[in-house]
């Protein structure tokens, strides 16, 4: 069973992130500077309840296993910057963006919650690491909220949608780009 099919049965339903914000949490939970222990992490994608939302200690054991494996393939494919798109997450000419592409961000930014501190340290105003922490975050709340977004830019004398395609062709390399920063800022001052 993969961790789509999982979440896509009707006991769970409304009680877990969907599949494209769990993706982007896990995404974040990858890109940390610091690794995190799925126990610190996984209540969150439920709401953060006590109670886990599952039927039997097996499902919530194979739901584990399946966020854990996600998070094992998106890790090095983050270090090395090979990470791209989930299959399926695209614009979309009358929305935008697709709902699948603003379901990932919204994990996104979520995820980033829970390490904001540690970027944060890494990455502090001053730097000139914050700018491209600055940039992914602005980028991944742009395709998070393309109206506002459309609106922002449109006030700026931007048309917006080649906009939005730059931002979300970029997402990748920027995302690749944060997390090996992050990471070897995160083993300099472990050193």
């Amino acid at each position: 069973m993969t961790l789509d099919e999982l979440l896509s049965q009707p006991e769970l339903e409304n009680k877990l992130l969907n599949a494209a914000q769990t993706q982007g949490f896990i995404t974040a939970m990858a890109a940390a500077p610091h690794l995190l222990n799925p126990s610190e992490w996984l209540p969150f994608l439920w709401g953060g309840e006590e109670t886990a939302p599952f039927e039997s200690a097996e499902q919530f054991e194979q739901y584990a296993e399946l966020v854990i494996a996600e998070w094992n393939r998106i890790h090095p494919a983050l270090l090395e910057g090979t990470w791209s798109w989930p299959e399926g997450y695209t614009l979309d000419e009358e929305e935008v963006v697709t709902e699948s592409v603003r379901d990932f961000a919204e994990g996104l930014l979520q995820g980033w919650q829970l390490s904001r501190d540690d970027w944060e340290n890494l990455m502090p105003e001053d730097s000139e690491d914050n700018a491209l922490l600055g940039g992914v975050l602005l980028s991944v709340s742009m395709l998070y909220d393309p109206e506002t977004a459309i609106m922002t830019l449109s006030d700026q004398g931007l048309t917006g949608l080649d906009e939005f395609a730059e931002i979300y062709n970029a997402m990748p390399v920027m995302l690749c780009g944060l997390t090996l920063r992050g990471n070897q800022l995160a083993q300099d001052t472990n050193h």
